[in-house]
């Protein structure tokens, strides 16, 4: 097929088309040679993707097409179904397909938090880096425990809710670079092992696991999965699997954005167990770490339960075709 031709004669309707759908206001006429319009530029799309797939011509046309299709329907009110599959198909998919980087980011973390304490604890500079030996001690009696009890149970979970919503949305949004969620990833794990080895210089790493665990287990988890999520957004970049390196991009990156939304309920969860668990005085401590626990689980089974089928049905958790817009087709 000779594309030229195919433009010079059907030019004046794509041009038309584009002038339709700018409107603001039609007529009945104009509504009806829209839709007429719509029908004869998506056959043309589809005659041109099969006898000269020219990425330009496709391009154009496809943004045409959207363009008049949502001048036709209007613009999608979200509703309780597009709420519904969001929690039910699109986060727990994405949350299943960044399983793998979420526990290397875990191994890592804690094998970097294993080695600083341990290191801490054997290497008096490094103890004289932080403080005296005073220091050490006020931090171990008092310091560490006194930290979840500063402010009221309702302000404190609030306070660190948005606090690690901002982090975990950050590590997610600048992953591509690669460099801030490894920076994050480290720091975090610097600053648990130093904070244990600390305890453990006092014989206090039975409060230290007390303090951490009924919080700490989905509130690190969270950190984890944002910080895995950041690793594969950059790793997109090295290996595009197949796509086009922009495609790939916005496509995982749409996805990601669901994991970013979706760890804001999960902080919100861990902020409140920090802000109303870890501090009680009336549970004692195992029943602290078992709801940690309970909770933890209760993400996992979600996340599997839910996503596991998400992802074999095809669930990406990217936003649907018909709103992420026409892409060219790619061979197999």
């Amino acid at each position: 097929m000779d594309l030229d031709a195919f433009s010079a004669v059907h030019g004046a309707s794509w041009k038309r088309l584009d002038q339709l759908s700018r409107a603001g206001r039609l007529s009945g006429a104009e509504a009806d040679e829209l839709v007429r319009l719509y029908q004869e530029v998506a056959t043309q799309l589809s005659t041109v993707r099969s006898a000269a797939p020219d990425p330009g011509v496709i391009s154009h046309l496809s943004q045409l097409l959207a363009r008049a299709r949502s001048a036709i329907s209007g613009s999608h009110d979200p509703s309780w179904s597009d709420v519904s599959r969001f929690f039910v198909e699109a986060l727990p998919a994405a949350l299943y397909r960044v399983r793998w980087w979420t526990l290397g980011v875990a191994l890592s973390t804690v094998a970097i938090a294993l080695v600083v304490g341990v290191w801490f604890v054997h290497s008096p500079e490094a103890q004289a880096a932080v403080g005296p030996p005073g220091t050490l001690q006020k931090i171990a009696d008092q310091a560490f425990a006194q930290y979840y009890v500063t402010y009221d149970g309702t302000s404190f979970a609030l306070q660190v809710w948005t606090n690690n919503a901002m982090i975990a949305a950050i590590a997610v949004a600048f992953g591509i670079t690669g460099l801030w969620p490894a920076y994050m990833l480290v720091q975090n794990a610097v600053h648990v092992g130093m904070i244990g080895g600390i305890m453990a210089l006092h014989d206090g790493l039975d409060v230290y696991f007390q303090l951490l665990l009924p919080h700490g287990l989905l509130e690190l988890t969270a950190v984890f999965v944002a910080g895995g999520a950041g690793l594969k957004l950059f790793w997109t970049v090295i290996d595009p699997g197949g796509r086009p390196r922009s495609r790939a991009l916005a496509e995982e990156g749409r996805s990601l954005i669901s994991v970013a939304l979706g760890l804001v309920a999960v902080l919100g969860v861990s902020g409140m167990v920090e802000g109303f668990v870890t501090p009680s005085t009336v549970l004692p401590w195992w029943a602290k770490i078992a709801i940690g626990a309970v909770v933890w689980l209760a993400f996992w089974v979600y996340v599997i339960g839910l996503g596991r089928p998400a992802v074999r049905a095809g669930a990406t958790g990217d936003v649907r075709r018909e709103d992420a817009g026409d892409a060219l087709p790619l061979a197999a």
